[in-house]
C-alpha cells in the first residue's frame, strides 16, 4: 500500500465506519481496500500525543459517549470517552482511558497555578483531583451549565434573573436563600447543587474584567 493510499485510508475512518470507508474509497480512487484491511491499518498505526510548549494557564475536561457498531439484531450500547483542552493550546481525547489523561495533562503542567474549568458531573471532577497539587488548582464551574440548570427551575422571570444576577457576582449563599422557598425537585436539586460546588463558584463578573 502507498504512503497516499494509507493516508487515504486513515482519513476516511477518521470520519466515517469502516464499512462505508470500503465504499468510499473505491468510488473515490477506485482501488478497493476491505474494511478488515483498513481497521488493521488503524490498529497499528502510532499516533503522537498533542504536546504543548507554552505555560498551561487554563484547562477543561467533558465527557461524551460514541455508539459502537454492533451485529444486526444487537442492542446498541454508548461507550464513554473524555475530552481534555488546554485553552489556546491543544486538545485530545480518550476513550475509556482516564488514566492516560491525567498522564497526558500533568505530562504538560509546570508547578504554576492552573484554572480547571468543568461542568457538574462528578466523573469530570474527579479527574481533576489527580491534576496537578490542591493547591496549584483553582476549580471553576462552567457558567453555561450552572445558567442552564438555574433555568431548568422555571417559574417566575424576575426571580430566576435575580438569582442569575446573584450567581454572576458569587453569591451563591443570596441565591440559595432566595430559592428556599420556592417549591418542586428542580429547585431543591439546584439548591444541593450550589451548595456541592460553592467553592467552585467564583464572581465571574470579577473573572471577566481581570481577563480570565
Amino acid at each position: 500500500m502507498s504512503p497516499q493510499l494509507e493516508r487515504c485510508c486513515l482519513l476516511l475512518v477518521a470520519n466515517e465506519s469502516f464499512a462505508n470507508a470500503e465504499k468510499d474509497l473505491k468510488m473515490l480512487t477506485g482501488i478497493y481496500v476491505p474494511h478488515s484491511t483498513q481497521h488493521r491499518l488503524l490498529e497499528r498505526y502510532k499516533f503522537s500525543s498533542p504536546s504543548n510548549g507554552e505555560q498551561v494557564e487554563a484547562l477543561s475536561i467533558d465527557g461524551g459517549n460514541v455508539m459502537p457498531r454492533t451485529p444486526l439484531g444487537k442492542e446498541r450500547v454508548g461507550r464513554n470517552y473524555k475530552a481534555v483542552k488546554i485553552h489556546n493550546q491543544v486538545a485530545a481525547a480518550f476513550f475509556q482511558n482516564n488514566p492516560d489523561l491525567v498522564e497526558w495533562v500533568n505530562s504538560q503542567l509546570s508547578n504554576e497555578p492552573i484554572t480547571c474549568l468543568g461542568d457538574g458531573h462528578d466523573g469530570v471532577w474527579n479527574l481533576f483531583n489527580q491534576i496537578g497539587t490542591n493547591e496549584q488548582r483553582r476549580e471553576v464551574l462552567d457558567w453555561y451549565h450552572l445558567r442552564e440548570n438555574l433555568h431548568k427551575i422555571g417559574g417566575s422571570l424576575k426571580r430566576i434573573r435575580r438569582v442569575e444576577s446573584q450567581l454572576w457576582q458569587g453569591s451563591t449563599v443570596e441565591a440559595i436563600a432566595e430559592l428556599v422557598g420556592v417549591k418542586g425537585k428542580e429547585s431543591q436539586n439546584f439548591q444541593n447543587y450550589l451548595r456541592k460546588h460553592q467553592s467552585r463558584i467564583p464572581n465571574y463578573q470579577n473573572y471577566l474584567a481581570s481577563g480570565y
